[in-house]
């Protein structure tokens, strides 16, 4: 079988890691199945060297290496210098004009942005890095901007959110193609310490709160992060505040806009669902862990939140999912 030939858009002042990591999840396919399974070129407008927002150098061929050849999957990076991005030109009307010949139009980062000006987005749902969905949204009303998922796939167009989503990306393009296992050997490869799978979100629950009440209570969501398999009531969580439990809770809902239970049991189920994931552990002992006490809690919880038990949560997310851990 042919390799499939990849087609990754570059031009200045983009992200090195947009563009060599996907490049990097490819070519180490090819490696671990000791065979050819993409032909990769980087292409810029005109070729040559671009610079990368981090300063280097990197040399592309010219769109025009392309005439006439098919091409499998295109791939847009992103990046820029500033705080506003224009698609490049001849890149947008390229991909306009290439799209429909490609199997895949992809995207990563502000690499959306180029996508949306060539008309591949209009009507379709979108990921960007979580720092640009509001402008892309604005300066293209047609799309259906996902302002959390890390990768998603609206026909075969696919998006992904910033920097290290698109090896996320990569790696589901690569089992599309080839299966699980090349994949899953990709990602061992590259040390990456889980496949994410593209429903999940740009944020954790933890780093989310922290954000939101600023200095306030990070110090506390970062303990309750490490102590979820404890009692967590309200006065425990006052006392490591320092404040008393009526003046935490209240304060505490004001700041956060959810009370400490919500917060709690957020926390919980996303640490339930990291370790179904990226652990080959009993329901039992992610169940304790994460602080539901037995299965039955563990089950509920994915039931009430996700509509799917933990058991199948695993199956769809988890190179484990076949694994059993006495």
């Amino acid at each position: 079988m042919k390799p499939l030939r990849i087609a990754i858009l570059a031009y200045d002042n983009m992200n090195l890691l947009d563009l060599s990591g996907p490049l990097q999840a490819l070519c180490t396919a090819n490696r671990g199945s000791g065979r050819a399974l993409y032909e990769t070129v980087v292409v810029s407008a005109f070729g040559g060297l671009i610079t990368t927002s981090a300063g280097l150098p990197v040399m592309t061929q010219p769109l025009a290496v392309l005439d006439g050849v098919p091409v499998d999957t295109i791939i847009a990076a992103g990046g820029c210098a500033g705080d506003e991005f224009h698609a490049p030109p001849q890149l947008a009307a390229w991909v306009a004009c290439h799209a429909a010949r490609a199997r895949r139009v992809c995207s990563v980062c502000t690499g959306a942005f180029i996508l949306a000006a060539a008309g591949q987005l209009d009507g379709r749902t979108a990921a960007t890095h979580w720092a640009w969905t509001g402008k892309l949204q604005k300066l293209h009303p047609r799309v259906k901007v996902d302002a959390e998922r890390i990768f998603i796939r609206d026909g075969n167009v696919w998006t992904s959110a910033g920097v290290s989503a698109g090896i996320d990306l990569a790696l589901a393009l690569i089992e599309e193609d080839y299966g699980h296992r090349i994949a899953i050997e990709a990602a061992r490869q590259m040390v990456v310490f889980i496949k994410r799978s593209g429903g999940q979100s740009q944020f954790s629950a933890p780093l989310a709160a922290q954000e939101k009440a600023g200095g306030r209570f990070a110090e506390l969501h970062a303990w309750m992060s490490g102590h979820l398999h404890e009692q967590l009531t309200v006065e425990r969580l006052a006392a490591q505040a320092g404040m008393a439990p009526r003046t935490f809770a209240r304060t505490y809902v004001a700041q956060m806009g959810v009370t400490p239970g919500k917060m709690v049991e957020t926390m919980r189920l996303e640490a339930a669902r990291r370790a179904l994931e990226e652990t080959g552990l009993p329901l039992k002992s992610i169940a304790a862990r994460s602080g539901y006490a037995d299965e039955q809690n563990l089950r509920r919880a994915f039931q009430r939140h996700l509509g799917i038990s933990p058991g199948q949560y695993r199956n769809r997310f988890s190179p484990h999912a076949t694994q059993v851990i006495a």
